[in-house]
C-alpha cells in the first residue's frame, strides 16, 4: 500500500467510552424500573409502565443494531467500489493510442 492510499479509519471509541455507556444504560434502566415499581399507582398501571419499559429497552438495541449493520454495510460497499477504481487504474495504459 502506498502512502498516497487512504487508509479505511478505524474506531474512534475506546473501552472507557463503551463501560460508560454501558453504566449509563445500566443506571437509567435500574432507575426507571424503580421507579415503577415504588410508584403509588394500581397494579394494572404498574404493569403497563413496566411493559413500555421493556418494549422502549428492546427497542433501543434493534435501533442500535440496525445503525451498525447500516454502518457497516455503508464500509464494505466504500470498501468494493474503491477494488473496483483500483483495478480499472490499473489497467489503464494512458500512453496507448486511442483505436
Amino acid at each position: 500500500m502506498t502512502s498516497t492510499e487512504k487508509k479505511t479509519p478505524s474506531s474512534p471509541t475506546t473501552t472507557a467510552f463503551y463501560a460508560q455507556a454501558a453504566i449509563s444504560f445500566g443506571l437509567a434502566l435500574v432507575a426507571m424500573v424503580g421507579a415503577v415499581l415504588y410508584l403509588p399507582v394500581d397494579p394494572w398501571i404498574r404493569a403497563f409502565l413496566a411493559l413500555g419499559t421493556l418494549y422502549l429497552t428492546t427497542s433501543a438495541f434493534t435501533l442500535a443494531k440496525c445503525v451498525r449493520d447500516a454502518q457497516e454495510s455503508q464500509a464494505v460497499m466504500t470498501r468494493l467500489d474503491q477494488a473496483r477504481v483500483d483495478a480499472i487504474l490499473s489497467q489503464h495504459d494512458p500512453f496507448r493510442p486511442l483505436a
